[in-house]
């Protein structure tokens, strides 16, 4: 019987697909869940929180692989310490970290930058914390999921002219793609941190919007807007690109396909 792999955030939109590939490759897996769950064959559900460190102590114990999925809007550095810290007095051999393409280029040093790009400093930070852990630990970038941007186009598309921030390009990935590469390296040996992965293509926020307009049949004016702060401008340089790394395979098109159309 092989040691239990531990999935903080394992009913999330990336977690439950790692929980799925980690259970098609035949391993146990543990989910670290602020519910209560049902626990199928194979995988046990223990109630607590990475926030607070709640139940944390619980959920290592005897797992040799941890898997950090559990990401907000903000407060992973402080989730990274606590899983850190829990991860380090139970002695896990591997720690694997999901982060995102351009936390170390995306400067946030207004508060306007911390309210509307406050995540990739938190992530930058919880690398950081990752890496100075002493802990075996491999850390992936990767681009923003397919399902996140679809959120964010339905948002705008409900007004009666959809905002678009000027300038602004993503590399949307399928998170099922990046929850592949995640247990690919779980599986294997700590790398430390490794290239990033992101999707086959670049589009405008103005594309997305329109492409998610056309899969739902319906039609809105876009107005370009130009975001002000040191973030933004990074983003309009293409900070949280990875144009060198677009190894995704699902396109925005597909997936609207899939999801809308």
């Amino acid at each position: 019987m092989t040691a239990p792999i531990l999935v903080t955030g394992g009913t999330g939109t990336l977690g439950r697909l790692v929980v799925s590939r980690l259970r098609k490759a035949g391993r146990d897996v543990r989910v670290l869940s602020r519910s209560a769950h049902e626990s199928p064959d194979g995988v046990e559900y223990v109630v607590g929180d990475v926030s607070t460190g709640e139940a944390l102590d619980r959920a290592v114990v005897g797992a040799e692989i941890v898997i950090h999925c559990a990401g907000s809007g903000k407060g992973d550095d402080d989730k990274a310490r606590n899983i850190v810290q829990a991860a380090s007095l139970a002695g896990v051999k591997h720690l694997v970290f999901i982060s995102v393409v351009g936390a170390d280029r995306i400067p946030v040093t207004s508060g306007l930058d911390r309210t509307m790009f406050g995540y990739f400093d938190a992530k930058r930070k919880a690398e950081q914390i990752v890496a100075d852990s002493g802990l075996p630990f491999t850390t992936l970038r990767a681009t923003q999921f397919h399902d996140l941007n679809l959120l964010a186009v339905q948002q705008v598309a409900k007004m009666p002219v959809a905002p678009a921030p000027a300038g602004f390009k993503f590399q949307p990935i399928d998170a099922d793609e990046v929850a592949e590469r995640l247990v690919e390296l779980a599986l294997g040996s700590p790398a430390g941190l490794v290239s990033d992965i992101g999707g086959p293509h670049i589009y405008t926020m103005t594309d997305l919007i329109r492409g998610y307009l056309r899969a739902v049949r319906r039609r809105r004016p876009i107005m370009q807007m130009r975001m002000p702060g040191k973030a933004a401008r990074a983003f309009r340089e293409g900070a949280n690109l990875t144009p060198d790394r677009a190894v995704g395979r699902k396109t925005w098109e597909e997936f609207l396909t899939e999801r809308v159309g």
